[in-house]
């Protein structure tokens, strides 16, 4: 789960970490509002899911009231293109409207899992402010990443090498390794998987501050989080995706035509490749689960079913857990509650396989049954 800007702020503010004077507006007026406040002058800032924002538009130095409520109107209620949104991007619903700050220097400093060293690593570079995969690009030699030992966690002796490896002396050397140590405690207290700052600036009076903030935090570990729920914004996710998350379905939207019914995660992967090679790529990536009730299969092909992009349903089942009727059933009833007569390709084995054929031969439905995963893919391309 993906937290806002503003939000991630509030919680560096509780480990006290710097954050620049800001508030929330929801309006135009209250941008203008606010910047007045402020002294006439606000880093006016969309805030939205998707890195990129200031490529993009989303934010504005403003040097008057009116400047801040004129871009204000401009922008709130539409949609921001960035490039880590899809073509039609994300709505911007709020502004954080925040106080200038005198920038003396920028870094670049992150949390995240590094899967090839197979641990959680700290990483940093002192062109902060950058688009950071540019720089990681072109100039490597200036991204430090300090590999973070879970029994250990973060030593002193790692944050001065990091901070030594930005050039930073002084006061503001020991404040940014301090900054370090707490932001490694906000990543574990909070469940992180991506913790990042860009830029963490240092002010002209060698103070450290957090510019801008970015939380992601790990989906399986929300449970132990109800306070992190709250901040959940849906309007900023893919919205069948929040639909199948809210009944605990495993769905990720693809670009396809092909909607796919899978239990299990190696056999959803096997399906999208079936799909690609007919000919028709897959509409999205779901794996039902093992433990799926007729309700909870009906529940995941009316999420397919809604997706205007399919134009087939291919079901995909190893019947184990899941039984083969248990899926026949949930099909069938999400086809009847949606009025559905898209042609639906069945690839069913295992337990009850002829119980689940005869429930989908009586239903009335467009039914198309496969044996083997080539006859699905020359059904996807037939149908």
């Amino acid at each position: 789960m993906k937290l806002h800007e503003y939000q991630a702020k509030e919680i560096f503010s509780r480990y006290g970490i710097l954050v620049p004077n800001s508030k929330v507006a929801y309006t135009d007026e209250e941008a203008r509002d606010i910047t007045n406040k402020m002294g006439g002058r606000a880093a006016v800032k969309a805030q939205v899911h998707a890195g990129g924002r200031g490529k993009a538009g989303g934010v504005k130095i403003c040097q008057t009231p009116e400047e801040a409520y004129t871009f204000a109107k401009s922008i709130l209620g539409k949609y921001l293109v960035t490039p880590q949104t899809d073509n039609q991007g994300v709505p911007v619903n709020s502004l954080l409207i925040e106080e200038l700050a005198e920038i003396e220097s920028e870094i670049y400093i992150a949390i995240t899992i590094d899967r090839d060293a197979r641990s959680t690593v700290m990483i940093t570079s002192p062109a902060g402010g950058s688009d950071i995969e540019e720089v990681a690009n072109a100039t490597p030699e200036i991204i430090f990443s300090e590999p973070i030992e879970p029994v250990l966690g973060l030593m002193p002796f790692q944050t001065r090498r990091m901070t030594r490896q930005l050039g930073i002396e002084g006061s503001a050397a020991r404040d940014i390794a301090k900054l370090m140590i707490s932001l490694y405690q906000i990543y574990l207290d909070n469940d992180c998987s991506l913790l990042e700052i860009n830029p963490l600036i240092i002010t002209k009076d060698q103070k450290v501050v957090a510019l801008d903030a970015k939380l992601d935090i790990e989906d399986d570990a929300l449970f132990r989080h109800k306070d992190l729920q709250d901040l959940r914004d849906r309007s900023q996710e893919d919205q069948l995706e929040a639909s199948a998350s809210d009944q605990d379905i495993a769905y990720v939207n693809l670009d396809g035509d092909t909607g796919c019914l899978v239990n299990g995660a190696g056999l959803a992967m096997a399906t999208l490749d079936v799909a690609n090679a007919a000919g028709a790529a897959p509409a999205n990536f779901l794996d039902v689960g093992g433990g799926a009730t007729d309700e909870k299969v009906a529940e995941a092909v009316s999420i397919i079913l809604s997706d205007p992009k399919v134009k087939r349903v291919l079901v995909n089942v190893f019947g184990g857990i899941l039984r083969c009727d248990v899926a026949a059933r949930g099909t069938v009833l999400a086809y009847k509650r949606n009025n559905c007569t898209l042609p639906l390709i069945v690839r069913m084995l295992g337990t009850n396989l002829e119980e689940g054929k005869e429930i989908l031969r009586n239903s009335g439905l467009n039914v198309i049954f496969a044996d083997t995963l080539t006859e699905a893919a020359k059904a996807i391309s037939e149908s």
